[in-house]
């Protein structure tokens, strides 16, 4: 009010803001617009001003970094980083921060780096924003080395780090390091915050711990729909959809009312389980929370219906859709119909589909295509789509597994050589298969789309990049210890087979998180007890023994991996 008044009183004249007894004004005036819904007019106002040789000082270049942040205007914010070192706030702490967290709101992670290596003297704003964009950009090994680095500095984390980290943990499985966090917030006393909270139990959940994320849900005292979101997620992602419904029917009983994740999550629920009737009423139901379906939603009802065998209605919904199916709706389409052997309708969808994404740069798409015409037996064409992603430079999504151990993320891509224990990593590979060979398991060749000798078929899949994680595993971890591993893409049926089966004759459970869901195996020996989670504290979680504790921050390169 204060401010309209000003500006009334003034007349919008802005040399009056200009001067120096409105330095204040100017400023407040400034920061308003910057946080507004309008954070463009912090900008423009300032560029007003500068007509009067205004000279900011550092609290408005910090303000505008702020409104460039909140817009992703990087061009923006590099000419003010450039007013920054001509105004001598080069050493701003201040102003540092500000352009850390606006190099990391575009997504240049490596420009705030250097930002942040330049710095003399770092604050929790300062490591907390450099974690936060490297989380943010799927950069999450690099985000925990910053975090042990900030540790060894001595510097304090607030909630937000703590997030930040759980979030990095949550991605790459890294669950003794996260356990190892959430008792840092006990200590702190940060654990009782919802968002804290929330974040604990997403960790828990993709880290394969189920029940540790159950417990704290259940001791939350103030469940917001975003705790309660991520615990249906988590039930959803781990098969348990019955349960995940349950829950999303009590959430909606207490009266929190959905978002578009909550709903997300449930059709999530109802597209593993296969329960078609059940996934309608839900996005049925939509309107009722004040909520329109996005694609996200869309896409959840035609991957259901595709799953579910009832092809016609899924490309019936995709073709009805109000908004542009993307390429990832086309895809589930596509090879749902190969999957159930409709092959002249995955023929037909591909052709329409090339057509549309005729330009696409989309890896995914080419994959597929090439894929199915694998599946096809039609090498030549197959041949003919790696020549067109070749001449138009577009590079397949390399797939890669992680495994942590003591502390220690270890990534293996398919047939990767550069692991210290490489050796003896394909030494125990071939003895799993001896072992498996003697259970009856016989490789799915066809799971291999390359044009190649059956045998050579078969070793590719013995050198798929879970089956060197889960190898490492064995040989690195005591026995009885839990094995997961986090794969950036879909696990092939083979690899599920053989996971079972390893799982029985090593007595181990294991835990395989891919793109799609997380999936808990254990078949061992009647004689030996399933692995349960130990030392369940009053905070309800498993707390590591001292030995696990020290994360020693050692983010290993093997062969082509890089952690930066």
């Amino acid at each position: 009010m204060q401010l309209h008044a000003l500006i009334i009183k003034t007349r919008n004249s802005h040399h009056h803001f200009s001067s120096p007894g409105h330095s204040f004004a100017t400023n407040a005036v400034v920061r308003a617009y910057a946080r507004s819904e309008r954070p463009r007019d912090a900008l423009l106002f300032f560029l007003d001003l500068q007509e009067h040789a205004l000279l900011p000082d550092h609290f408005i270049i910090t303000f505008l970094l702020a409104s460039c942040a909140r817009r992703c205007a990087a061009s923006e914010g590099r000419q003010l980083h450039a007013l920054a070192h001509k105004r001598g706030f080069k050493a701003d702490r201040h102003v540092q921060n500000s352009l850390i967290h606006m190099y990391c709101s575009c997504g240049q992670v490596d420009q705030a780096a250097k930002v942040f290596d330049g710095m003399a003297n770092r604050d929790v704003v300062s490591w907390t924003s450099m974690i936060g964009g490297a989380v943010e950009v799927n950069r999450p090994l690099y985000a925990l080395r910053l975090f042990d680095s900030m540790q060894s500095d001595g510097v304090t984390p607030n909630d937000v780090t703590v997030m930040s980290v759980l979030g990095a943990c949550a991605e790459v499985g890294a669950l003794n390091v996260g356990r190892r966090v959430h008792q840092m917030a006990v200590q702190a006393r940060l654990d009782s915050k919802p968002k804290v909270a929330t974040s604990l139990i997403d960790m828990y959940a993709k880290c394969g711990c189920i029940v540790c994320a159950e417990r704290l849900f259940e001791q939350m005292a103030d469940k917001d729909v975003y705790s309660w979101t991520a615990m249906i997620s988590g039930l959803a992602s781990h098969g348990r959809c019955n349960d995940a419904l349950s829950l999303f029917h009590q959430m909606v009983d207490e009266g929190v009312q959905p978002n578009e994740r909550t709903v997300t999550a449930a059709l999530s629920a109802c597209r593993s389980a296969g329960w078609v009737t059940e996934g309608y009423r839900i996005y049925n139901y939509m309107h009722r929370y004040g909520l329109r379906p996005k694609i996200q939603h869309y896409g959840c009802m035609v991957d259901l219906l595709a799953r579910a065998g009832h092809l016609d209605e899924a490309e019936g919904f995709l073709r009805r859709m109000p908004v542009e199916p993307d390429s990832v709706l086309w895809r589930t389409l596509i090879w749902a119909s190969r999957l159930h052997g409709e092959l002249n309708r995955a023929e037909r969808l591909m052709t329409e589909w090339q057509q549309l994404e005729v330009n696409t740069t989309d890896s995914g798409s080419y994959v597929l295509i090439g894929n199915m015409y694998a599946s096809m037996g039609d090498w030549g064409k197959k041949a003919r789509v790696r020549e067109s992603m070749a001449s138009k430079k577009i590079n397949k999504l390399p797939g890669y597994s992680r495994i942590e151990v003591d502390g220690v993320i270890h990534e293996f891509e398919i047939g990767d050589s550069g692991h210290p224990e490489a050796h003896k990593i394909y030494e125990k590979i071939n003895e799993m298969m001896e072992k498996l060979k003697l259970e009856g398991y016989h490789p799915k060749a066809s799971e291999v789309l390359l044009d190649m000798e059956d045998n050579k078929k078969v070793l590719q899949l013995h050198h798929h990049s879970e089956r060197l994680a889960v190898a490492f595993g064995l040989l690195s971890t005591n026995p009885g210890e839990k094995i997961l591993v986090v794969k950036n893409l879909r696990s092939c049926e083979d690899c599920h087979t053989v996971m079972k089966l390893v799982s029985k004759v090593y007595d181990r459970e294991i835990t395989i998180r891919d793109r799609i869901r997380i999936k808990e195996i254990t078949i061992m020996d009647s004689t030996t007890p399933a692995l349960v989670v130990a030392g369940i504290t009053g905070i309800g979680c498993w707390i590591a023994p001292k030995r696990l504790q020290g994360f020693s921050g050692q983010m290993q390169s093997w062969g082509h991996i890089s952690v930066a």
